[in-house]
């Protein structure tokens, strides 16, 4: 295999990830198709176009052509139009359709990336005419389909992978979130320490120091006195952070202390992607 080493890790998440969606989805029936997920206003069927659509992107494939209802409630910005014409495209396909399209570009997907031979810092296309890195774009394409695995498992009560090779990128992912969320939305106190201390199958402590000039600094030395702290599960911060909770539906599994202004600005803004 011709990967380069750094892009390795997140090769494996997605194809942990993309393996278990596909035997979440296998088994199902017509009906199960139109449950509900986590994923504000999708579907199963839906949040498995939405993770086709990313991998054809992933492949350069074209985007399709289509025209999107009027009557959308969920979608109001540009972004959401973009992510949405993947997912409506496929709205009335059948479950034999859904599960072929999605086994047909698994395999596409892992022959590319056995002759992926580009540097990590290759420019790729990404959404509405934008460009990563090779190495941003496959680190956020693990962590969105994992997002993902993890909402169709609750969608059909199957829980698992919550510690899996995905689970560590969106660990990562979402801690390097938490320095803006803290002294930018946030704005926490200059020359203040705020603690996460996250408890489960990924566990984690780490505090976001805020300097003098207002900047915060992810750090895993623990803090002394600090200005709040923050006590949850992995599961809990996953949901808060990606959007699939509300705050008030999940106050009893986050232990805040500290000012309860200071507390209260970090949850309002804890959402980094929906």
């Amino acid at each position: 295999m011709s990967l380069h080493p750094t892009l390795q890790p997140y090769a494996d998440a997605w194809t942990h990830s993309i393996e278990a969606i596909s035997e979440l989805v296998q088994p199902l029936v017509e009906g199960e198709w139109n449950r509900r997920t986590p994923c504000p206003a999708w579907s199963v069927r839906d949040v498995v176009s939405h993770v086709i659509g990313l991998d054809c992107e992933m492949l350069g494939d074209p985007r399709p052509i289509h025209t999107l209802p009027r009557d959308l409630y969920h979608v109001g910005n540009d972004h959401q139009r973009y992510m949405e014409m993947q997912v409506d495209v496929r709205r009335h396909h059948t479950a034999p359709e859904m599960t072929s399209e999605l086994e047909y570009v698994i395999i596409r997907r892992n022959r590319q990336l056995r002759n992926e031979s580009r540097d990590p810092g290759a420019k790729v296309r990404a959404p509405l005419g934008t460009e990563l890195t090779l190495e941003e774009s496959m680190r956020s394409h693990a962590f969105n389909v994992w997002v993902h695995e993890q909402d169709l498992r609750a969608a059909l009560g199957r829980p698992g992978n919550l510690d899996s090779p995905g689970a560590q990128v969106a660990r990562d992912v979402l801690l390097d979130a938490l320095p803006a969320i803290v002294a930018e939305k946030a704005d926490a106190p200059r020359s203040s320490a705020i603690v996460f201390d996250v408890h489960g199958p990924i566990e984690f402590l780490r505090t976001i120091r805020v300097d003098i000039q207002g900047r915060g600094t992810l750090e895993t030395a623990p803090a002394l006195g600090p200005a709040a702290t923050f006590t949850l599960d992995w599961e809990t911060y996953v949901r808060l952070a990606c959007g699939r909770v509300s705050l008030d539906a999940a106050a009893d599994r986050v232990k805040a202390e500290g000012d309860p202004e200071l507390t209260g600005a970090i949850l309002r803004n804890f959402t980094v992607t929906q």
